[in-house]
């Protein structure tokens, strides 16, 4: 067996850090106690699957459990079972729970799950402030007994809200032959680290059936809308409310004599007619919108045509993480995600002005992740990533470990995508890479990328041309370890150019590893606006580390 990849961080941690590797292994070593403001963390979990069989007892041991991108299933193993005998050993409330989850459930993948989840959730409560606040993303599936872990683990009063995020439209179950109501919604369990939690309050617009009937009247002079509120003092004398006369007639009032008059020297007080009782002016432009309930319903999933949608199959969109940061942080909070996946939370951290620790167990996730902060901000943003290779002998390494994730990572570097996500036939494409050679509206061209890991073969150059016109492609790009012969080179360079009205690009090219490094990068059009890819930032703004041991 391989020995497994470590790294260790030495100094202070950075504000913006992104992490490859395991979080619990990340947290444990990297975060310190109490610094950070609000956690997100939407963990893995493959909702898709029949419910029964999650709950089907295994017999035997099995493979040990990872977790791969797009294959985010837990499974109940001797990896799995350790663990439970490790949590359960350190006692306490979450020691508890998990053996009464085991008495309940079984030997099953969601305790697997569970069981996974328990030391993860203990570490992020550790590391929250006590001001902070944690929001765990999840399926109905798992939720009411992720919910029971969370109560053992922060407290059962720390809870604040069950949010209901309605995550699609209906579905055609029935139709299908469902018997069951359409499932739509996604859970979110909001818990704080203390009652003295950052809280900002959020509203959202009311609608316009409600404007329409409360607010019906509008002013003739602004033609600002609004709507009739009472100006008497509840309670009456009893609550100290003054007694007055205002345009004839005599009420206990909310306000005093001076400021009444006030109020109607400004033309904030209204008669509807004689002897009627005065009532307040409340414009439509002036109130803040209805206070933010726990279902969520005006945030829609990424459509497929939608800008921010980078093809990551749980991507959420955006503006729901900017909800939970704006109304759970203050700008200069450290917001966390453990399960970052393609970095919506940290880019929505970043764009509304917070630190952001990023964490994940792909480097196609943090491939993604990179590339998304080069398209947004450029040169302009700097952060650090840790744990990923930074020389040849670390990308060496890799490669012998996971030929997989090396093929993530280096595809990460020219801001390629996967070609396949599950380990299958060779069909000669690694990974891909669109633009667009023209404006907005044209075609979708495309190059296809092999990565080559072990020895280059003399007719590799050859292959790759071959595959480049099986996919139509416009170029073809092979990434190597090995610095390609002359005659490899000179096959390159036979295959010609592809001519656009921005320049011409080898149709076939050739890149080591340490090109990479170095920062060069894949010859092809780049369009302002026009390109599904995206835009190069100087090495020198990303600080890197990968501080490797070997670990039995």
């Amino acid at each position: 067996m391989m020995p497994r990849l470590t790294y260790t961080l030495t100094g202070a941690l950075a504000d913006n850090c992104l992490f490859y590797g395991d979080n619990l292994d990340v947290l444990r070593r990297h975060v310190k106690n109490e610094t950070v403001n609000l956690v997100y963390l939407d963990p893995p979990f493959n909702s898709n699957q029949d419910y029964n069989v999650l709950f089907h007892e295994k017999e035997g041991g099995a493979a040990a459990a990872q977790i791969q991108a797009f294959e985010d299933t837990w499974h109940w193993d001797e990896m799995a079972a350790a663990v439970y005998h490790d949590v359960v050993e350190q006692g306490g409330q979450a020691s508890e729970m998990l053996q009464a989850f085991r008495l309940f459930l079984g030997t099953n993948d969601m305790l697997a799950y569970l069981t996974m989840m328990t030391p993860r959730l203990v570490e992020l409560h550790r590391v929250l402030h006590r001001n902070g606040s944690l929001y765990l993303h999840c399926d109905p599936t798992a939720s009411h007994y992720l919910k029971l872990l969370l109560d053992a683990v922060f407290g059962a009063p720390q809870f604040r809200s069950e949010i209901v995020w309605k995550r699609s439209s209906a579905h055609s179950d029935t139709k299908q032959g469902g018997k069951v109501h359409g499932h739509i919604h996604d859970v979110i369990l909001f818990y704080t680290k203390s009652d003295a939690w950052t809280w900002n309050p959020v509203y959202t617009p009311y609608d316009e059936t409600y404007v329409d009937e409360s607010y019906r009247h509008v002013d003739p002079g602004t033609g600002r809308r609004y709507r009739l509120g009472d100006l008497t003092g509840p309670g009456g004398a009893k609550k100290g409310n003054p007694q007055y006369e205002v345009m004839g007639v005599t009420r206990y009032w909310r306000y005093s004599r001076e400021r009444m008059q006030q109020l109607i020297d400004e033309g904030r007080v209204v008669q509807s007619r004689p002897g009627a009782v005065p009532a307040y002016k409340r414009y439509l432009d002036e109130m803040p919108g209805i206070p933010l309930q726990d279902v969520w319903t005006d945030i829609p999933p990424i459509g497929a045509q939608a800008a921010e949608r980078l093809g990551y199959p749980t991507q959420k969109p955006e503006a729901l993480l900017e909800r939970i940061i704006a109304s759970s942080s203050n700008p200069g909070d450290v917001v966390l995600d453990p399960f970052c996946g393609c970095g919506t939370t940290i880019a929505a951290a970043e764009k509304s002005g917070r630190k952001w620790i990023g964490i994940d167990v792909t480097h196609l996730a943090i491939g993604l992740i990179r590339t998304r902060l080069r398209d947004a901000y450029g040169s302009a943003l700097e952060y650090t990533v840790i744990g990923e290779p930074v020389t040849l002998d670390d990308a060496t390494r890799l490669a012998a470990e996971d030929k997989f994730q090396f093929q993530a990572w280096a595809l990460g570097l020219v801001g390629a995508r996967p070609a396949q996500i599950k380990k299958g036939a060779d069909t000669g494409v690694d990974g891909r890479l669109f633009f667009h050679a023209g404006t907005s509206a044209a075609k979708t061209s495309q190059i296809v990328i092999s990565v080559k890991g072990g020895h280059l073969k003399a007719d590799d150059v050859r292959a790759l041309d071959g595959v480049r016109n099986r996919e139509k492609a416009e170029i073809g790009v092979l990434i190597s370890f090995e610095e390609p012969t002359k005659k490899m080179r000179a096959d390159a360079a036979a295959l010609g150019l592809y001519t656009t009205p921005w320049g011409a690009y080898p149709r076939s090219q050739l890149l080591t590893v340490a090109d990479l490094l170095e920062g060069k990068a894949i010859q092809y059009p780049h369009i302002t606006g026009g390109n599904k890819t995206y835009k190069a930032s100087p090495k020198a703004q990303v600080k890197e580390s990968f501080q490797l041991s070997l670990n039995p």
